[in-house]
């Protein structure tokens, strides 16, 4: 029998959960436990497989590191990261440079600020073009740090983005862009807001998709 962490509240129906390598399952108060055990039962695969999913995306992160001649990617495209004399590091088209001598951690913090400096400009630079075609101006454009939101729309009317952004095909990154300044419009995944999305980009769907193959690799990969 699967081990798990059993939670009871005023919910209707069971449902199970897998986060950081544990299973719980939410049922209802008056739900009998061997009920809930074979509900467990019956989903053991599924179980099993997720386990074995974030165990290996748990290894993957433990092991993920960068050196002078790993690759990187830079608006879906791979660059590699090279040692160039002197103290500056940033993005020439070609590679990122940084100076010689650093340290696999003080690379990826290399990297970091290289991809926040890149992604400030392009995501300023697609807002401008998209706000004059739709009509809707925030107030600021922001890059933040953000693990699990790729953009966000405050009240008042700023506009903020996560740096790993830079890392999505232009397809992709003007995608969450025209989501984003919809919400100008309407705060809320309503059909409306959807409305306004597709009268920009009739396909958003398929960009969609493809955003969370970028979040399914992040999700193996430790950026901090």
């Amino acid at each position: 029998m699967i081990q798990y962490i059993l939670t009871r509240s005023n919910r209707k129906t069971a449902a199970i959960y897998i986060r950081n390598g544990q299973v719980e399952v939410r049922a209802p108060h008056r739900m009998p436990k061997q009920d809930i055990d074979r509900f467990v039962s019956s989903k053991e695969q599924w179980i099993i497989k997720n386990l074995t999913k974030q165990q290996i995306q748990a290894e993957n992160k433990d092991s993920f590191a960068l050196d002078y001649g790993s690759d990187v990617i830079i608006r879906d495209e791979q660059y590699p990261i090279t040692p160039r004399s002197g103290k500056s590091a940033g993005f020439d088209g070609e590679e990122l440079y940084m100076p010689p001598g650093l340290a696999p951690e003080q690379i990826k913090a290399t990297c970091i600020q290289i991809y926040k400096i890149l992604a400030k400009a392009h995501l300023c630079n697609r807002v401008s073009f998209f706000a004059a075609q739709m009509g809707l101006y925030p107030s600021t454009v922001k890059v933040n740090s953000a693990k699990t939101r790729w953009g966000s729309c405050s009240s008042k009317k700023s506009l903020n983005f996560s740096w790993r952004l830079i890392m999505a095909d232009d397809d992709v990154i003007d995608y969450v862009v025209v989501h984003e300044l919809a919400h100008l419009k309407e705060m809320n995944h309503s059909p409306r807001f959807w409305g306004v999305v597709t009268g920009v980009l009739p396909d958003y769907k398929k960009r969609k998709a493809q955003l969370k193959i970028l979040q399914k690799k992040l999700a193996s990969e430790d950026w901090g």
